[in-house]
């Protein structure tokens, strides 16, 4: 951990002017830090800068700050650091990879880390799949899954399925496919008209069931909705649907109890591909590796990234069943590309060698299990919150939470940042997305730990104007 005495020293921009720059020594260079040149993501770019939060050092389940603070992390970085900060046994095999093999393409090319990866991940999906496509984020997975299941269905002689069906606040990522199939308005209303032939079943927020614990008991006819858009456009023009089983970015909304298995029945009764996107949900988040197996439906191919090298270094994967593959490689030439699509970090060696000490990690303390074993104590915690000022829901699935709160008249969202910035401040990192909370701590999270998460919300809620 470096002293906080040297974190002042070397990121002093916190006492200069705005906080907006800073200067450094590094390998002996003087090092000019200033905050202006960076147009970071999803970021009110003025307002950070005019009072930037920076971290310089993670261990545990804590971030350091610039001011040398300690700060509980109660989402795992951003969904992804499910074993916490700076495993030493992760941080090996990374700098160990550098040392060995920094570099290989996967285009025609290979590297032993690349096939054991796929090899595990198969071996810990539910029973029948059997490939892995490598990439480098959720966003380049999803955009993947996509074009996969376009291919697929023309491989098979169905070529007139090209409309991909998503869900009203699902997120899939970034790219073009994925904010097509989105149904977050925000993230789509730059940038114009997206991909064709796109629609959107209804999400399965019913205000009725505000501050159930799990799953609610109603909403499984919800699924019902994929059978109007059938007979809005023939099942004969219609690829693949994409949901979240759990819906993360939006707010956390959990699917109704029976409701991932309609989805299942509609499509097999159409001959619809079911994309489940496992970004957020996968590697221990709701308890089993993947959430389709904590609901018990098995979808065609699985989106997942983040945990699955506890955000160590970037890796993205797209499962599909037995006979996806198989399709589009029958009956082709010897020598032809079964699918013309790649990333040249597709199983990047480093990040294959964080995503096989990731699992060992996993495998060896226990971590999905003890997830599992946190969850009630989570629910407990979380839900004590009801009745503080300004809470309208709470929601909660595994290690999963989500506190909605009424919005400031004509400012939405103002309410939640002003909460995200109190807390920091209070030591505790929480994510906000407009006016609601998402929880999402590491695995590696303490019980006491999870307590205060819960009691700093509640104490500056508490004054929250």
């Amino acid at each position: 951990m470096i002293p906080a005495v040297l974190l002042f020293h070397h990121y002093v921009g916190r006492a200069i002017g705005k906080r907006t720059a800073g200067t450094y020594q590094r390998a002996g260079m003087k090092i000019i830090n200033d905050l202006s040149q960076f147009w970071m993501p999803f970021t009110a770019n003025r307002q950070f800068k005019a009072g930037p939060r920076l971290l310089v050092a993670a261990k545990g389940n804590y971030y350091t700050s610039h001011d040398g603070r300690q700060v509980l992390d109660g989402t795992a970085g951003l969904w992804c650091c499910n074993a916490g900060h700076g495993d030493p046994r992760i941080v090996k095999a990374i700098q160990d990879q550098a040392a060995t093999l920094d570099y290989a393409p996967s285009f025609q090319m290979g590297h032993p880390a690349a096939f054991e990866v796929a090899s595990r991940l198969t071996a810990m999906a539910p029973d029948g799949f059997d490939k892995v496509f490598f990439c480098s984020s959720g966003s380049e997975a999803v955009d993947s899954a996509l074009k996969i299941a376009l291919a697929y269905q023309r491989a098979i002689g169905q070529g007139s399925r090209t409309r991909l069906i998503g869900r009203e606040r699902g997120y899939h990522g970034v790219g073009f496919g994925g904010i097509s199939v989105g149904g977050i308005v925000g993230n789509r209303k730059q940038y114009g008209t997206l991909l064709a032939g796109v629609d959107h079943i209804r999400h399965t927020y019913d205000p009725a069931q505000a501050f159930t614990r799990g799953q609610p008991q109603d909403g499984a006819e919800l699924a019902n909705d994929l059978e109007r858009l059938v007979a809005l456009h023939d099942a004969s023009t219609i690829a693949a649907l994409i949901v979240e089983p759990v819906a993360g970015s939006t707010g956390v909304l959990i699917p109704p109890v029976g409701y991932l298995q309609r989805l299942r029945e509609i499509c097999d009764k159409y001959g619809i591909l079911l994309i489940f996107d496992e970004v957020i949900t996968a590697f221990g988040r709701v308890g089993p590796a993947f959430a389709s197996e904590r609901f018990g439906v098995m979808p065609d191919i699985m989106t997942t990234a983040k945990g699955v090298t506890s955000g160590t270094v970037p890796l993205g994967a797209v499962l599909v069943r037995k006979g996806i593959f198989e399709a589009m490689s029958e009956g082709q030439p010897e020598g032809a590309i079964e699918l013309a699509h790649g990333y040249t970090y597709s199983a990047h060696p480093l990040a294959c060698a964080a995503a096989l000490a990731t699992l060992d990690v996993y495998r060896d303390d226990g971590l999905f299990e003890r997830a599992m074993g946190l969850e009630e104590h989570f629910e407990q915690a979380i839900h004590a919150l009801a009745g503080k000022p300004h809470v309208a829901d709470i929601r909660n699935f595994g290690l999963i939470g989500g506190i909605e709160l009424t919005p400031r008249p004509g400012e939405p969202g103002k309410r939640g940042y002003e909460l995200f910035t109190r807390c920091y401040d209070a030591g505790v990192l929480i994510r906000v997305t407009g006016d609601i909370v998402a929880l999402s701590p590491p695995l590696t999270i303490e019980p006491g730990e999870i307590d205060r998460i819960m009691e700093t919300i509640g104490r500056e809620l508490e004054t929250l104007p």
